[in-house]
């Protein structure tokens, strides 16, 4: 038999949540805010951490592609779903549903393991301390990224390929709002014994495999973080694990949850909304996560905003401007007002008690904000 869709079936209806209409606008603005909530944030953790130097460490390295990854992991599902409800078709066809399904559990398999390597990352950091640098060089980070890519294109291209051999029934509805690789084994009519195997000892190796690493991770760090005798140092180790705790916590717990609500209840119907925890809600939330628990993150952010402030006051500086804010970046230490210079520039033969109209300008660019605002308008410039 070759490979391929031995049945004809050129495609399959999506049934999504709901037939009712009068849902259907509901669903829909609920479903792109939390999307549009999930891009911008995720891509404002990838900007801080790229446009900080102090945030270029392992730790954040790996919370950078986690969240290129949970970006690309809602994208595989939610834009097809909400161009559904917007053109009230629920076709997707053959080769998109197998496209989908591919991406989906390639970008499921990434967040696995990347969650993993973070949690090796924060066993290093706090277990082995003084020999962090050392073992998580550079090499290594981009090392343990590859493989994370390479592991999760194998694991996807297998259950796909094995998919190819199936053969469809006339029956196309899939009570999903996206292509997922349970629902497509059971609309096949072919023997789908060796799928079942497959897909169950994949799901036991790459899904419980790096959750067992993760706990075994945490399990050396509580102890460590108990050796520690001074309360503050137990509360500065266990403060850098909180964020990602949080995220494994909530990854897996709504993923176990998915699946054993679905094998409890049996309800199709059930398993599409439960699934939304762990593909929607689950990367929405992971921004706010690392924003609110995490100081580093926070000051990235400020400062992030004040580049962008920054680059819009450029467009209209003048050049003899752009000299005294350089010297200004460069000498003071001070708050500059909106009404002085407090230093003068020798360039320009400006002084204090001689206002002018350069002045004024630079005062009304910088206003208060201190020496390295300053230093930002000038690297913007």
């Amino acid at each position: 038999m070759d490979p391929g869709n031995n049945t004809g079936i050129s495609e399959f209806h999506l049934l999504g949540f709901t037939e009712k209409p009068e849902l259907q606008p509901l669903i829909f603005g609920l479903f792109l805010s939390m999307y549009l909530i999930t891009v911008f944030g995720n891509l404002l953790i990838i900007l801080a951490v790229s446009s900080d130097s102090h945030l270029h460490t392992p730790m954040y390295f790996f919370l950078a592609n986690l969240s290129f990854v949970d970006i690309c992991f809602t994208s595989t599902t939610v834009p097809k779903m909400l161009w559904n409800i917007q053109t009230q078709s629920k076709v997707i066809t053959y080769a998109g549903c197998i496209t989908q399904m591919y991406f989906f559990i390639l970008f499921t398999g990434l967040d696995m393991f990347l969650l993993t390597v973070m949690a090796y990352d924060r066993f290093v950091a706090i277990c082995h301390p003084l020999h962090y640098t050392v073992i998580m060089n550079a090499w290594l980070c981009g090392l343990l990224v590859l493989v994370c890519w390479i592991l999760s294109v194998f694991h996807s291209l297998l259950h796909t390929s094995m998919v190819l051999w199936l053969s469809f029934c006339t029956e196309v509805e899939i009570p999903h709002f996206f292509c997922e690789l349970n629902q497509m084994i059971q609309l096949a009519c072919s023997d789908t014994f060796l799928n079942n195997m497959v897909m169950y000892f994949a799901a036991m190796l790459l899904a419980v495999g790096p959750f067992i690493g993760i706990l075994y991770s945490y399990s050396k760090i509580v102890s460590s973080i108990c050796g520690i005798s001074s309360a503050q140092g137990k509360y500065k180790a266990f403060s850098t694990c909180t964020s990602h705790l949080s995220v494994v916590s909530l990854f897996y717990c709504t993923s176990l949850g998915v699946y054993l609500s679905s094998a409890a209840t049996k309800s199709s119907h059930s398993n599409t909304v439960a699934s939304v925890m762990y593909t929607v809600v689950t990367p929405m939330l992971n921004p706010f996560i690392y924003s609110l628990r995490n100081k580093d993150i926070k000051e990235a952010l400020r400062l992030l905003t004040y580049r962008g402030k920054a680059i819009r006051i450029t467009s209209h500086l003048s050049k003899e401007t752009w000299k005294m804010v350089k010297y200004e970046a460069l000498t003071t230490d001070k708050t500059i007002g909106m009404s002085q210079i407090p230093v003068p520039h020798p360039d320009l033969g400006l002084h204090q008690k001689r206002p002018g109209p350069v002045q004024s300008e630079v005062a009304h660019a910088v206003g208060l904000q201190q020496r390295k605002y300053l230093q930002l308008l000038w690297s913007a410039h």
